[in-house]
């Protein structure tokens, strides 16, 4: 599965050289000493004089450009070996230097902000001992002004950050990258660890003249045992002369409250950067499924930087607005992949309910069974509603499958058109449907309400039309990204939740614009018709962040 895809009108990407040979789409739709040493890691607005001369010529454009780069990094053969900082950096270096090619392949297409990876320049599998010759020393932006291109001797051991601010010199552009960093720590502080010292996993901002603008160090961690979770999380902002202030936090931290939700409650914070090493996982958590998602939600443009290593299940990139995405979903190279895109320095969101189309006969039955919702018994097992025949609903089986693994409670799309509904606990879901031609293949509505527990312990409810891996229902909930199955549909549900992630996936991992998105009558819907290509997953993917 390879492919650049753009969605939305006026979809703007660049390609580089060479790279005709990818699939492009496009849809509608301190003081002191031991000050020094205090990583608290908050970002400061700092005066950046030499980029005064843009700032005229920003305010006078609607957009930005954005870059991001999805690497293909070269990892240290063995990461459990010790070995020296000389060593540590050599390797580093090489990725350093594929950065380096890729911030001047922007500089070229005009672009203003670069984000690269998680784990890009170092890699993963350490041991804390084993990492810590990778590891930079990193002072606090908000207690010191810094710029390590010009002032390489001020801190030891900060080698990776000269050169990522020289880059950043280089380039005239805001750079994001993400390395280890260390902060030493003593026997006073009850929760220093036994090796004398903190060691992070850390974003950092540059701006365009080289100045540290900005750290933050991931607080939701994914099995990092060479990294610590900070004493306070971190909530960092920075601020451009041309699009005003961006939010960092980095791959895990997307489903946690903190600090990805308190971060949005700054109203000014309209983009985010996003470096992940994210693993995908079908059919609700592919990395351009929750990018995508995260920035229908919030209205929010989000910028996200991937691994690339399929054979890890590592790909997907891409700069997403609410109204449109470009990105990057590639499991057959062996390729890293630069993404260009102009992007809107306010973003706009999708039509909520005030701009209904209460002509179109789908959407006024919609409105309609919502009007006159039958009472529905919650019953896990089955759902009896009364009523509910005056609106042809189907009676179908429920049956149970492993999705994410989580038990979801399914019932069979089999018709061509219909509404059906299931229900978990407290949540129900509904589906009101049509497909212009039936398929030979299995899809499913399903529905989860409660507390997921594998890979990280964070509770969700979900509703969710899926294409199952065959025609038995024990393959739904199984990863495809391939379908031929088309529909107009309705999706919706009584979410507990505000917090609610919309996504919409289809053949080819293609990522979909809805029509409609918004709440009607106390439940959340996703309205779609028109699809470019077969339906692989429909969702409604809510966080209960308080019941985690």
């Amino acid at each position: 599965m390879r492919g650049v895809r753009m969605s939305g009108a006026g979809a703007n990407r660049r390609l580089q050289p060479g790279q005709s040979r990818f699939m492009v789409c496009i849809m509608s739709g301190a003081s002191s000493l031991l000050a020094f040493f205090l990583c608290c890691c908050y970002m400061v607005a700092l005066g950046v004089h030499a980029m005064e001369d843009r700032v005229a010529e920003d305010h006078e454009t609607d957009y930005y450009m954005a870059a991001v780069y999805e690497h293909q990094l070269i990892l240290s053969p063995n990461p459990l070996a010790l070995t020296s900082r000389k060593q540590a950096l050599e390797l580093m270096n090489q990725n350093l230097g594929i950065y380096e090619q890729q911030v001047m392949a922007a500089a070229q297409k005009g672009v203003q902000i670069i984000v690269f990876p998680e784990d890009g320049i170092h890699g993963f599998n350490f041991t804390r001992t084993s990492i810590y010759p990778f590891l930079d020393f990193m002072p606090s932006p908000k207690l010191v002004r810094w710029n390590p291109c010009l002032e390489p001797h001020r801190f030891n051991d900060t080698e990776v950050l000269q050169r990522l601010s020289c880059m950043a010199i280089k380039g005239d552009m805001f750079l994001v990258a993400n390395l280890g960093t260390k902060q030493p720590c003593h026997s006073s502080d009850l929760r220093c660890p036994s090796d004398g010292r903190y060691q992070f996993n850390t974003n950092v901002v540059f701006s365009n003249n080289g100045t540290l603008v900005g750290c933050y160090r991931k607080n939701n961690l994914y099995f990092e045992a060479a990294f610590d979770t900070p004493l306070q999380v971190d909530h960092t902002i920075f601020e451009t002369p041309f699009a005003g202030k961006f939010g960092v936090f980095t791959c895990f931290d997307i489903l946690f409250f903190d600090p990805a939700i308190r971060l949005l409650r700054d109203s000014e914070v309209k983009h985010i950067v996003f470096p992940a090493a994210w693993f995908n996982q079908l059919p609700l958590l592919a990395a351009i499924q929750i990018q995508r998602a995260f920035a229908m939600a919030f209205g929010v443009n989000f910028l996200a930087a991937n691994i690339h290593h399929p054979s890890l299940g590592m790909t997907g990139s891409g700069i997403h607005t609410p109204l449109k995405s470009v990105w990057y979903h590639d499991m057959e190279n062996l390729t890293g992949h630069l993404i260009i895109a102009q992007v809107a320095k306010n973003p706009q969101g999708l039509i909520g309910t005030e701009n209904a189309t209460e002509n179109d006969p789908s959407h006024s039955k919609f409105l309609k069974i919502l009007a006159g919702d039958p009472y529905c018994e919650k019953d896990s097992q089955e759902v009896h509603c009364d009523g509910a025949s005056k609106w042809n609903m189907n009676v179908a089986p429920t049956f149970h499958s492993e999705m994410m693994y989580d038990n979801f409670t399914l019932v069979p799309v089999w018709e061509k058109e219909g509404y059906l509904r299931v229900c978990a606990n407290g949540l129900c879901c509904y589906l009101l449907y049509q497909r212009p031609t039936l398929s030979n293949e299995l899809y499913a509505l399903g529905v989860f309400d409660g507390l997921h527990t594998v890979h990280g312990t964070y509770y969700v409810q979900v509703c969710a039309l899926v294409k199952c891996g065959g025609l038995g229902f024990d393959t739904c909930g199984q990863e495809i990204t391939e379908a031929t199955g088309s529909f107009e549909f309705h999706l919706w549900g009584n979410f507990s939740t505000s917090y609610i992630f919309p996504m919409l996936l289809t053949s080819g991992m293609t990522l979909e614009t809805p029509d409609q998105l918004g709440w009607e009558n106390d439940h959340y819907f996703l309205r779609k018709s028109g699809l470019s290509s077969g339906l692989v997953t429909a969702a409604l993917y809510g966080r209960l962040y308080e019941r985690d």
